[in-house]
């Protein structure tokens, strides 16, 4: 039988797809789901790990897609530098809060508006690495915090409970007064009386 050499071995191996070395890949992870308040300043935080040493070519894309599941939309753009959108929903709110040696790739949005409800994705990419996730911050704003029903209805009892404590305060007090008022009218009877009695025992 005819034997294959190691090179020809290797080369049919190349054309049908295999690979004789580890497969690198990079990890993204993110906050999955994020609530926040409508006018205030949020960081999306975004860390990675990567199974290569971290290339000068390291790229951070963020990305967005609103409610709708229209179009992405892009957000933000890294690449030994950051890069800003000169257009778009996010043009002059969005800054970079990231340290690549830290293996982080965080962003802030500033004055944030019920228009950014959406899915924001974050994706890093080494070089060295072939494959990797690309992480995802499901974004929802809420408007700013008002008293609800329950907030009136706690502020109403505690004024009743209030006043409530006051007028008892004010009945005892009022009481207590007309008690002593009424002990110093017996007292001052009682003497007037005695005086009286002892007057008529003079004169007998």
């Amino acid at each position: 039988a005819a034997r294959i050499s190691p090179t020809k071995a290797m080369k049919h191996m190349g054309s049908f797809g295999f690979s004789l070395w580890p497969v690198a890949a990079i990890e993204v992870y993110t906050s999955k789901e994020v609530d926040a308040v409508n006018g205030t300043n949020l960081r999306l935080k975004c860390t990675f790990s990567s199974s290569s040493p971290i290339s000068p070519l390291l790229s951070v894309t963020w990305n967005f897609q609103p409610e709708d599941l229209s179009s992405h939309e892009p957000v933000f753009y890294y690449l030994k530098e950051p890069y800003t959108p000169s257009a778009g929903r996010f043009k002059g709110r969005v800054t970079w809060d990231g340290n690549i040696e830290r293996y982080d790739a965080s962003i802030i949005i500033w004055n944030l508006q019920s228009t950014d409800n959406g899915t924001f994705t974050c994706q890093v990419k080494n070089p060295r690495d072939i494959d990797g996730t690309i992480g995802e911050v499901r974004l929802r704003v809420v408007q700013k915090v008002n008293f609800s029903e329950i907030h009136f209805l706690a502020i109403a009892i505690g004024s009743a409970c209030a006043l409530m404590i006051i007028v008892v305060t004010v009945v005892i007090i009022c009481r207590h007064r007309q008690k002593k008022q009424q002990e110093k009218t017996i007292e001052v009877a009682g003497t007037e009386l005695t005086s009286l009695l002892l007057k008529i025992s003079d004169t007998d």
